[in-house]
């Protein structure tokens, strides 16, 4: 009849403590927010006596997981930025220009001088003085197209070549602007994350809006203005000789040098030039493709300046490392096969599609591909923000409360084993949001309000199917256990349809939605527990101690 065996008993409550446990640094937010930024900024910049008390506040022996703040909850400034996505493609023009040049001299004697001709933005204009050679003009230079690295552009090249009279006009293909465009974005969110994650803000939200559009909202900055001063940075990218690649973070790099992690690889740095080859400023492209085996790679182009240093630098270094390095981490450290003339050279490793693409993106993150607008910008005060936790405090404590109350009065002893499960139900989420990192938002603090009335009305779903098998004249164990079966089928049709909304809503919403989408789902799946596992746990043990022969519900 009513039995559950010894180990899912076991299991069951120490599911109930161990998720307690993680919601407990909650309780104490300010000062497990200080003990973690305080062992963060021991390992980057070292301990002082302010940063190893704020350490020995909070026992280690203890988890230190918290539910973040949202931007509404702990204040700061939201920005809606617009990518110009347009001004690339003048871009890649001009720096097209160097390669066509250089294709068209070795056919000079059929096509004649060349230099460029003044045409609308984002073409290229080239002008031969021999209009008879048009015809190979136009086959050099369609020669020089490329593939497009996209899964709307396959079967596509990236340029489009015409000739009117003595003149080439070279464009970007419409499957390349889409490609580009879609590059670009992701650049600049890129680079964007970048930036804000290197102030050391705590879980900003960063992320595409649309086809051309950035969302960006970070919690406790001072200003919107303070955010886009951020974002203007332009970040420092850098080819640098590689001296030698150590595993030991303390090793000195020796006069001259200095000492980089590694992104990819763990516990790898680089001793390395502090001098570069060449920067970022005179990288002109770097785009996904693949080597002569068919294995993805990466293509990079640099301008003049940097093509000729670089080369010279090729010539005089192969089979020596150079080392990639962004914001002082190292990306990628190739090793030089072959003298590379004319600025441009291919990145190969064992890399995957998805790899080389973000290794491009992350090539040509050294400064913004194009200009930001801000098309808009709040800030939110952090006394704000209390305002918004005080009020979502009350209006959690007041829902509670009336539930509870409610609960007791209409089933008495059941109501208050209810109130127990709805209480760790609580505990859980809470326990949850610290164990994944997530972030409470207002609309979050809804969600959990909503929860607890859906915790409930899975219990009086039950509570109300064993009152009609009490008056089956069923004993009662039997009515228990009828009514936990017999409501079973109910209680999961309303969850599973909730939990679908909650996952759209987490698909297709951004910022606040998702917040109200994660504790809603989240609540869901705890309420279950705690309803057909936790409450029935109690009542088993109650019944077990008691023996009542009538119950009454």
């Amino acid at each position: 009849m009513l039995q559950i065996d010894r180990w899912k008993r076991v299991l069951i409550w120490l599911v109930c403590f161990a998720f307690a446990v993680l919601a407990v640094p909650n309780l104490f937010y300010a000062r497990v927010e200080a003990h973690n930024d305080a062992v963060v900024a021991i390992e980057t910049k070292g301990a002082t006596p302010e940063r190893e008390a704020a350490v020995a506040a909070w026992p280690n022996w203890m988890p230190s997981g918290l539910v973040n703040l949202g931007l509404d909850l702990r204040g700061g400034a939201h920005l809606l930025a617009e990518v110009k996505v347009e001004d690339v493609y003048q871009q890649r023009m001009l720096g097209l220009w160097p390669e066509v040049r250089s294709a068209l001299v070795l056919e000079r004697d059929t096509v004649g001088f060349v230099n460029t001709a003044p045409g609308p933005e984002g073409e290229l204009h080239v002008k031969i003085s021999k209009p008879e050679g048009m015809a190979k003009a136009l086959e050099v230079v369609r020669g020089l197209a490329r593939p497009i690295q996209s899964l709307s552009g396959i079967g596509s090249t990236d340029i489009e070549v015409s000739g009117q009279g003595d003149t080439l006009v070279i464009r970007l293909s419409d499957a390349e602007k889409q490609a580009t465009d879609d590059r670009t974005v992701k650049q600049a969110l890129e680079i964007v994350r970048r930036r804000i994650d290197a102030v050391g803000t705590r879980e900003p939200t960063i992320q595409r809006q649309g086809a051309d559009r950035i969302l960006i909202q970070v919690p406790g900055i001072g200003s919107a203005a303070e955010l886009k001063a951020i974002i203007g940075t332009t970040a420092q990218l850098t080819f640098n000789p590689v001296v030698s690649r150590v595993t030991d973070k303390n090793t000195a790099p020796g006069t001259g040098n200095k000492l980089v992690p590694s992104i990819d690889e763990e516990g790898v740095y680089y001793i390395i030039e502090a001098a570069p080859v060449v920067t970022g400023e005179e990288l002109n492209d770097a785009q996904p493709s693949f080597d002569q085996n068919g294995r993805p790679a990466v293509n990079f182009r640099f301008n003049t300046s940097g093509a000729r240093k670089f080369g010279d630098y090729t010539r005089d270094n192969i089979g020596q490392p150079f080392a990639i390095v962004l914001d002082n981490e190292v990306i990628s450290a190739p090793v030089i096969q072959s003298h590379i003339p004319g600025g441009s050279g291919i990145i190969t490793g064992r890399f995957t599609v998805e790899e080389s693409t973000n290794l491009a993106v992350l090539l040509r993150a050294g400064a913004l591909p194009a200009e930001l607008t801000f098309l808009e910008e709040r800030t939110i005060g952090p006394e704000l923000g209390q305002d918004s936790i005080d009020a979502g405090k009350v209006a959690a404590a007041v829902g509670s409360g009336a539930v509870v109350l409610f609960m007791a009065a209409t089933y008495g002893m059941f109501g208050w084993i209810a109130n127990i499960a709805l209480l760790l139900n609580i505990a859980m989420m809470f326990g949850v949001l610290s164990l994944i990192g997530g972030t409470l938002t207002l609309p979050g603090i809804a969600g959990i309000v909503l929860t607890v009335g859906m915790a409930v009305d899975a219990n009086v779903l039950i509570f109300e199917r064993i009152r009609e098998e009490l008056k089956t004249a069923r004993g009662p164990a039997r009515a228990i256990e009828l009514g936990y079966e017999r409501a079973l089928s109910s209680i999961l049709d309303s969850n599973i349809t909730t939990f679908m909304t909650a996952v759209i809503l987490f698909a297709l919403g951004s910022g606040p939605v998702r917040g109200f989408a994660i504790t809603l789902g989240l609540g869901i799946l705890t309420s279950v527990f705690t309803a057909f596992f936790v409450t029935r746990l109690i009542i088993v043990m109650w019944f077990e101690r008691k023996r009542p022969k009538t119950i009454e519900v």
